[in-house]
Protein backbone atom coordinates (compact mmCIF):
# COMPACT_ATOMS: atom_id res chain seq x y z
CA UNK A 1 0.00 0.00 0.00
CA UNK A 2 0.98 3.53 -0.51
CA UNK A 3 -0.11 6.85 0.39
CA UNK A 4 -2.48 8.46 -2.42
CA UNK A 5 -0.66 10.48 -5.03
CA UNK A 6 -3.39 13.44 -3.76
CA UNK A 7 -0.88 14.61 -1.40
CA UNK A 8 2.02 15.36 -3.52
CA UNK A 9 -0.99 16.89 -6.20
CA UNK A 10 -2.25 19.14 -4.23
CA UNK A 11 1.30 20.01 -3.13
CA UNK A 12 1.82 20.66 -6.53
CA UNK A 13 -0.92 22.50 -7.36
CA UNK A 14 -0.89 24.50 -4.21
CA UNK A 15 2.49 25.73 -5.28
CA UNK A 16 1.84 26.71 -8.68
CA UNK A 17 -1.33 28.67 -7.60
CA UNK A 18 1.35 30.08 -5.17
CA UNK A 19 4.04 31.33 -7.65
CA UNK A 20 1.17 31.68 -10.79
CA UNK A 21 -0.39 34.96 -8.96
CA UNK A 22 -1.03 36.96 -11.80
CA UNK A 23 -2.81 34.32 -14.07
CA UNK A 24 -6.19 32.76 -13.04
CA UNK A 25 -5.50 29.30 -13.30
CA UNK A 26 -8.06 27.05 -14.87
CA UNK A 27 -8.08 23.35 -13.15
CA UNK A 28 -7.40 22.26 -16.97
CA UNK A 29 -4.04 24.64 -16.62
CA UNK A 30 -3.58 23.17 -13.69
CA UNK A 31 -4.17 19.83 -14.93
CA UNK A 32 -1.47 20.48 -17.56
CA UNK A 33 1.03 21.07 -15.32
CA UNK A 34 0.43 18.16 -12.90
CA UNK A 35 -0.06 16.28 -16.16
CA UNK A 36 -3.58 14.52 -15.34
CA UNK A 37 -6.79 14.88 -15.81
CA UNK A 38 -9.16 18.23 -14.77
CA UNK A 39 -11.19 16.13 -12.67
CA UNK A 40 -8.74 15.04 -10.61
CA UNK A 41 -8.12 18.52 -9.72
CA UNK A 42 -10.99 19.62 -9.39
CA UNK A 43 -11.73 16.84 -6.44
CA UNK A 44 -8.76 17.70 -4.83
CA UNK A 45 -9.62 21.55 -5.27
CA UNK A 46 -12.83 20.56 -3.51
CA UNK A 47 -10.68 19.07 -0.34
CA UNK A 48 -8.60 21.46 -0.36
CA UNK A 49 -11.11 24.35 -0.48
CA UNK A 50 -13.54 22.19 2.55
CA UNK A 51 -9.90 22.69 4.66
CA UNK A 52 -9.73 26.28 4.24
CA UNK A 53 -6.33 26.54 2.24
CA UNK A 54 -8.03 28.15 -1.10
CA UNK A 55 -10.69 29.38 -3.08
CA UNK A 56 -12.01 28.81 -6.50
CA UNK A 57 -13.68 31.34 -9.02
CA UNK A 58 -16.27 29.77 -10.49
CA UNK A 59 -17.01 30.12 -14.51
CA UNK A 60 -14.45 31.82 -15.35
CA UNK A 61 -11.84 29.86 -13.28
CA UNK A 62 -8.83 31.38 -10.95
CA UNK A 63 -8.00 29.79 -7.50
CA UNK A 64 -5.93 31.53 -4.96
CA UNK A 65 -4.63 30.76 -1.56
CA UNK A 66 -6.91 31.91 2.13
CA UNK A 67 -2.99 31.78 3.95
CA UNK A 68 -0.37 32.77 3.76
CA UNK A 69 2.44 30.29 2.05
CA UNK A 70 4.62 30.47 5.07
CA UNK A 71 1.10 29.09 7.24
CA UNK A 72 0.28 26.28 5.30
CA UNK A 73 2.61 23.09 6.28
CA UNK A 74 2.40 20.28 4.48
CA UNK A 75 0.83 18.36 7.24
CA UNK A 76 -1.69 21.32 7.11
CA UNK A 77 -2.48 19.83 3.03
CA UNK A 78 -1.38 16.29 3.88
CA UNK A 79 -4.65 16.20 6.39
CA UNK A 80 -6.99 17.89 3.83
CA UNK A 81 -6.30 15.81 0.83
CA UNK A 82 -7.52 12.77 3.41
CA UNK A 83 -5.07 10.57 2.40
CA UNK A 84 -4.63 8.05 5.47
CA UNK A 85 -6.91 5.25 5.91
CA UNK A 86 -8.47 4.89 8.96
CA UNK A 87 -5.99 2.06 10.67
CA UNK A 88 -3.10 5.02 10.07
CA UNK A 89 -0.60 5.15 7.79
CA UNK A 90 0.17 1.82 8.15
CA UNK A 91 -2.60 -0.55 8.03
CA UNK A 92 -1.88 -4.11 9.29
CA UNK A 93 -3.00 -7.01 7.61
CA UNK A 94 -6.39 -8.67 9.46
CA UNK A 95 -7.34 -11.96 10.38
CA UNK A 96 -4.06 -13.50 11.98
CA UNK A 97 -4.44 -17.02 13.16
CA UNK A 98 -5.40 -16.55 16.94
CA UNK A 99 -4.46 -19.29 18.07
CA UNK A 100 -0.76 -18.54 16.83
CA UNK A 101 1.34 -16.74 19.46
CA UNK A 102 3.00 -14.62 17.20
CA UNK A 103 -0.64 -13.88 14.70
CA UNK A 104 -2.43 -13.11 18.09
CA UNK A 105 0.19 -10.16 19.17
CA UNK A 106 1.94 -9.21 15.78
CA UNK A 107 -0.56 -6.28 15.34
CA UNK A 108 -0.42 -4.91 19.02
CA UNK A 109 3.06 -5.00 18.92
CA UNK A 110 4.03 -3.98 15.50
CA UNK A 111 1.63 -1.30 15.70
CA UNK A 112 3.37 0.59 18.90
CA UNK A 113 6.10 1.48 16.31
CA UNK A 114 4.40 2.01 13.18
CA UNK A 115 2.38 4.43 15.09
CA UNK A 116 5.87 6.28 16.35
CA UNK A 117 6.83 6.00 12.44
CA UNK A 118 3.89 7.98 11.83
CA UNK A 119 4.19 10.58 14.14
CA UNK A 120 7.61 11.10 12.86
CA UNK A 121 6.69 11.78 9.61
CA UNK A 122 3.68 13.67 10.77
CA UNK A 123 6.36 15.92 12.35
CA UNK A 124 8.75 16.68 9.53
CA UNK A 125 5.34 17.30 7.57
CA UNK A 126 4.33 20.19 10.14
CA UNK A 127 8.08 21.89 9.87
CA UNK A 128 7.68 22.58 5.90
CA UNK A 129 5.71 25.20 4.92
CA UNK A 130 4.09 25.79 1.17
CA UNK A 131 6.27 28.86 1.37
CA UNK A 132 9.32 26.71 1.69
CA UNK A 133 8.53 24.65 -1.37
CA UNK A 134 7.69 27.41 -3.35
CA UNK A 135 11.27 28.70 -2.92
CA UNK A 136 13.02 26.08 -3.14
CA UNK A 137 11.06 25.03 -6.85
CA UNK A 138 12.14 29.01 -7.31
CA UNK A 139 15.50 28.75 -6.44
CA UNK A 140 15.56 25.30 -8.62
CA UNK A 141 14.56 27.54 -12.02
CA UNK A 142 17.13 30.20 -11.06
CA UNK A 143 19.25 27.39 -11.06
CA UNK A 144 19.15 25.81 -13.90
CA UNK A 145 18.63 29.08 -16.34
Amino acid sequence: MRISSRFSIAVHMLTLINVRTDHQLTSEQIADSVNTNAVIIRQISSLLKKAGLIEVKRGTGGAYLLKEPSRISLYDIFNAVDVLHDDGLFPTHENQNPMCWVGSNINEILGIFLLKAQHAMEEILRDVSLGEITELIKQKRHASS
